[in-house]
């Protein structure tokens, strides 16, 4: 299922792209077996803002852009947790690059992801999948390698459903996942894409603190909730 409310419009930022998520996944509200993973960092503050409105779970799924050494902001593919890589075959034709500069750009992204991971997750135990319903969340799509990598990495692990949400993003990416995963929402499809930023009126760097906090956020409210009901159990 894909949903494009606008053909040509713009987001506000993060936070109200997270909102205009809300409505297309409420069938998803207050179920313990639906968790949503964002991509950090951009994808945090708006899988923040579903996570809140929906009453569900928020955690990360960590992936690294490969980016071309001439152009890094040019996807060769991208890297997930648990070994997946995921290789943009056109990327590497109109960027070539030799093998042993490619594995250089991918040990080093191999070494921030596992930077990522003990900053923003710490000691929490690894996600646990199997059977739940997987959102995955970012704030927009370019080639989809990242999202690709996220998409491999979920399901190896046997979820019941995984669903891509993003607020922007190109008509073929949308496309492309549409045929990997079991639903796809995307707010905002453009006729041109030209980068994510564009189609933002304000689309800040995020920085670890932001995600930290908005993390910390998210999973005290979790266990707010949980105590509560344990409470009423009693």
């Amino acid at each position: 299922m894909i949903q494009s409310p606008s053909m040509q419009s713009t987001l506000p930022n993060r936070t109200e792209a997270g909102r205009r998520l809300v409505e297309s996944l409420l069938k998803y509200a207050n179920r313990p077996d639906v968790i949503i993973l964002a991509l950090p960092r951009g994808g945090v503050p708006v899988a923040y803002e579903v996570a809140t409105a929906l009453q569900v779970r928020l955690d990360l799924m960590l992936v690294r852009k490969l980016g071309a050494p001439s152009n890094p902001e040019f996807a060769m593919g991208a890297i997930a947790s648990g070994g997946i890589q995921i290789i943009n075959d056109d990327a590497l034709q109109a960027h070539p690059i030799d093998r042993v500069s490619f594995e250089a750009v991918v040990a080093r992204e191999a070494q921030e992801l596992s930077r990522r991971e003990k900053a923003y997750r710490g000691a929490r135990p690894s996600l646990r999948l199997k059977d739940q319903v997987v959102i995955l969340i970012d704030d927009g799509l370019a080639t989809g390698s990242s999202m690709m990598a996220a998409v491999h990495a979920v399901r190896v692990q046997a979820p019941s459903r995984i669903v891509v949400a993003v607020p922007v993003g190109p008509i073929e990416t949308v496309e492309a996942l549409r045929s990997e995963v079991d639903e796809v929402i995307c707010s905002l499809i453009p006729e041109w894409m030209i980068s994510i930023g564009y189609w933002y009126m304000d689309f800040p760097q995020i920085s670890d603190e932001e995600v930290i906090n908005l993390l910390q956020r998210a999973w005290q409210r979790e266990s707010s909730s949980s105590s509560d009901e344990e409470t009423h159990d009693d």
